[in-house]
């Protein structure tokens, strides 16, 4: 098969890849996979997409819910990402979560499907309360980059650029990128897969903008753990998700309609 000639794109994973942060939930969601899967249609215009994925998933949860339907629709290319929701949780094990991801990997392939991934920027420069997770990030990364290699996946380095952490290309809630970040992501998997007319402008940082002062970036670093912080720390210790009673937003493999949300400037 050649790099342009995927018809049959499945997206299996969490927020990211439902799109949260690119859109919302009254408008609709757009999000990287959607993007991807519009610059897929570019070379083939006879694509169909499926977004199997559901907000607040565990890797584990991804791989038993989402594997078994993405298999059915019997997908020529798909994108697994996950994993940010379990370095949240307390009780982290990168093995264990890399293991849920390499049984997707496996399976997948092993069906015939092309598979990509990506790796996760240090959430430490986007939200310095996060800072003591980094060494989570960096294992979740390596056991991501070596169950890809077992497999033949491809992975884009999202990781390794300095825009990565850009405060542009985050959400407010700093958990989820914003549109522009999807949109840098979407092409990152585009260039990724060599689709024709993709290119590494994604890396490409952003223009100059006026840091905060100190007390400015103290002020936002409060306003940030009260309005997002406590309430995501509040729902952990109810044991409830935001993904709770939400289902795939995109079960089916359908035709690409056009965008609900324009692209970022």
């Amino acid at each position: 098969m050649t790099n342009s000639a995927y018809l049959r794109y499945v997206a299996l994973g969490d927020s990211q890849t439902e799109g949260v942060g690119d859109g919302d939930d009254t408008t609709g969601l757009r999000g990287f996979a959607d993007r991807f899967a519009e610059h897929l249609a570019v070379a083939s215009p006879g694509l169909a997409y499926a977004n199997l994925a559901v907000r607040g998933r565990l890797a584990g949860q991804v791989r038993a819910e989402q594997l078994a339907p993405a298999l059915a629709l019997r997908p020529d290319l798909a994108t697994v990402v996950a994993g940010v929701n379990d370095l949240l949780r307390p009780r982290f094990n990168a093995e264990e979560v890399a293991g849920h991801l390499e049984e997707m990997f496996a399976a997948l392939t092993a069906a015939g499907a092309r598979v990509m991934t990506v790796t996760v920027p240090d959430l430490g420069e986007i939200a310095p309360l996060a800072r003591p997770l980094a060494s989570r990030v960096s294992a979740l990364n390596e056991g991501v980059r070596a169950a890809a290699a077992r497999h033949g996946v491809m992975v884009a380095e999202i990781a390794a650029q300095p825009v990565a952490t850009d405060p542009r290309l985050w959400a407010p809630d700093r958990l989820h990128v914003s549109s522009l970040g999807h949109a840098r992501i979407a092409a990152a998997l585009a260039e990724a897969v060599r689709l024709p007319g993709s290119d590494d402008s994604w890396t490409l940082p952003l223009p100059p903008r006026a840091l905060p002062g100190r007390l400015q970036a103290a002020g936002a670093e409060l306003r940030w753990a009260a309005g997002f912080l406590g309430p995501w720390i509040g729902r952990r210790l109810r044991g409830r998700s935001s993904g709770d009673g939400r289902t795939a937003k995109r079960p089916e493999l359908l035709p690409l309609g056009r965008p609900s949300l324009p692209d970022p400037a």
